[in-house]
């Protein structure tokens, strides 16, 4: 007779954390400011001011935007400022930086709001693959914030994890 297979992962006491989990839904806008300059060098402020008082703001309903100018100018810290007050009644977060930025500032923001208590003497493997690119920082951020609470943090999948860290017994 056949051995039965018992699958030891499943029945284990690790938790596992998908970074991804905790990333809000919607959709991430990048408004680039490149076509508001002239000759792609200098923002002029009479154009720059016309442009936001004639652009329907409202496309950016509860979306999360990031601001940035693709191209090597002169950029007034104002213009992105400016930009914010037009955008902000209707964004659900507006950010200066590209996708990857406002990415893993959503993704702090969430991970500050974890009571990470939950996990206390708890075995934890932070997910290793994800189908979006995590920031480092916030791998690293989870880990403290986790240290104080768990006994162990992996790094990986359950069947193949890279141990990090173990609770000193006292």
């Amino acid at each position: 007779m056949a051995e039965e297979i018992i699958n030891r992962v499943a029945n284990s006491s690790l938790i596992t954390i998908d970074l991804e989990d905790f990333l809000p839904t919607g959709e991430r806008v990048l408004l680039d400011i490149k076509q508001q300059l002239w000759q792609e060098i200098a923002l002029k402020e009479k154009d720059f001011r016309q442009y936001i008082k004639e652009t329907d703001w409202s496309v950016y309903q509860d979306k999360y935007v990031a601001l940035t100018c693709s191209v090597d100018a002169i950029i007034p810290t104002w213009a992105y400022m400016l930009l914010t007050t037009a955008i902000a009644p209707f964004a659900k977060r507006v950010v200066f930086g590209d996708l990857n930025y406002l990415e893993t500032l959503l993704l702090e923001e969430a991970i500050n709001k974890i009571d990470f208590s939950e996990y206390q003497d708890a075995r934890i493997v932070i997910k290793g693959c994800s189908n979006k690119v995590i920031s480092p920082s916030i791998y690293v951020k989870v880990t403290e914030k986790l240290q104080p609470y768990v006994k162990v943090i992996m790094y990986g999948e359950p069947c193949s994890t890279v141990p990090l860290w173990k609770k000193p017994k006292s």
